[in-house]
C-alpha cells in the first residue's frame, strides 16, 4: 500500500482542525479563527483571532491553549507558538501558554478555579445537540417513531456525518461506543425514560438551536472585524495565511 505523504502545512492545518470552540463546538478552522500560519526552520507559528476583542478570555485561552497541544503533536513541528491576536488580554494568554503557566496561574486571581468542568460543561452541550440531530434523523426518515427511541441503538444509526459526530462527542465525555449502547442516555450513560423522550428532545433540540445560532452571530462579527473573512468560513473558501520559508535542502 503506498502511504500518502502530506505537506507539513497540510499536517499543521489537520491538528489544528481538531480544536474547538467550546462554546460554538466547532473547529476554529472551519470558524476562520486561523489568522496565519508560518512555517520556517525553526518550526511553527499559528496566529488565531475571534470575533471581538472582548470574547470571554476563558474560551479564548482554552482555545490557545488546545491549538498549542495539538500542534505539538506534529511529527517534527519543531518550536511550537501559538499567538492571539487582537484580543484584549493577548498578552496575558500568550505569556502564560508559553510559559505552560495554565489558565489559574496566567490568570492569577481573575481565574476563580481551573478549566476542567467549564470544558465538560460544553462537551455535555455538544452530546445533548448531536445526539438530538441523530434521533430527529431517524425520526424524518420513518423508520423509528418518538415512542420506540429508548430502544434505539448506535448500530441503528446510518454511518454518516452525524453518527461520527455523535460518537466523538460520547467518547469525550466517557459514553460508550460500542454498537449495542443506546443513544438516548444522559451524561452520565442512564437510559432516558420512555416518558421523558419527548421533554429531552425539546431541550436538545433548544441547546442544539443556540449552539448553531451562536455559531451564525459569531462569523457575523468575525467577518464584519476582518474584511477578508466570508461569514460563511472556511466552506466557502476561507483559508488562514499560510507561508513556508524553510531553506530547502
Amino acid at each position: 500500500m503506498t502511504r500518502t505523504v502530506r505537506s507539513p502545512a497540510a499536517e499543521i492545518l489537520s491538528a489544528l482542525a481538531t480544536v474547538m470552540d467550546p462554546e460554538l463546538d466547532q473547529p476554529v478552522t472551519e470558524l476562520g479563527f486561523v489568522r496565519s500560519v508560518a512555517i520556517d526552520d525553526d518550526g511553527v507559528e499559528v496566529h488565531l483571532r475571534l470575533p471581538t476583542s472582548f470574547c470571554a478570555p476563558n474560551f479564548a485561552y482554552l482555545m490557545v491553549a488546545d491549538a498549542y497541544d495539538a500542534l505539538t503533536g506534529v511529527p517534527d513541528a519543531g518550536r511550537v507558538r501559538v499567538l492571539l491576536d487582537d484580543h484584549h488580554d493577548s498578552d496575558k494568554i500568550n505569556t502564560g501558554t508559553a510559559a505552560a503557566l495554565g489558565y489559574v496561574g496566567t490568570f492569577g486571581v481573575e481565574a476563580r478555579d481551573s478549566l476542567d468542568e467549564l470544558r465538560r460543561t460544553f462537551q455535555r452541550k455538544a452530546h445533548l445537540a448531536a445526539m438530538e440531530r441523530c434521533c430527529r434523523s431517524v425520526l424524518v426518515g420513518g423508520v423509528w417513531t418518538i415512542e420506540e427511541l429508548p430502544l434505539l441503538e448506535l448500530f441503528d444509526l446510518p454511518e454518516g456525518a452525524l453518527k461520527s459526530a455523535l460518537m466523538r462527542r460520547r467518547e469525550a465525555i466517557g459514553l460508550p461506543t460500542h454498537s449495542h449502547a443506546l443513544v438516548m442516555v444522559d451524561h452520565d450513560g442512564n437510559p432516558v425514560a420512555k416518558s421523558d423522550v419527548a421533554l429531552w428532545l425539546r431541550l436538545a433540540a433548544t441547546t442544539r438551536v443556540s449552539i448553531e445560532g451562536n455559531a451564525h452571530f459569531c462569523r457575523g462579527l468575525l467577518a464584519t472585524r476582518y474584511a477578508d473573512t466570508d461569514p460563511a468560513g472556511a466552506a466557502s473558501g476561507f483559508a488562514p495565511v499560510i507561508t513556508d520559508s524553510r531553506s530547502q535542502s
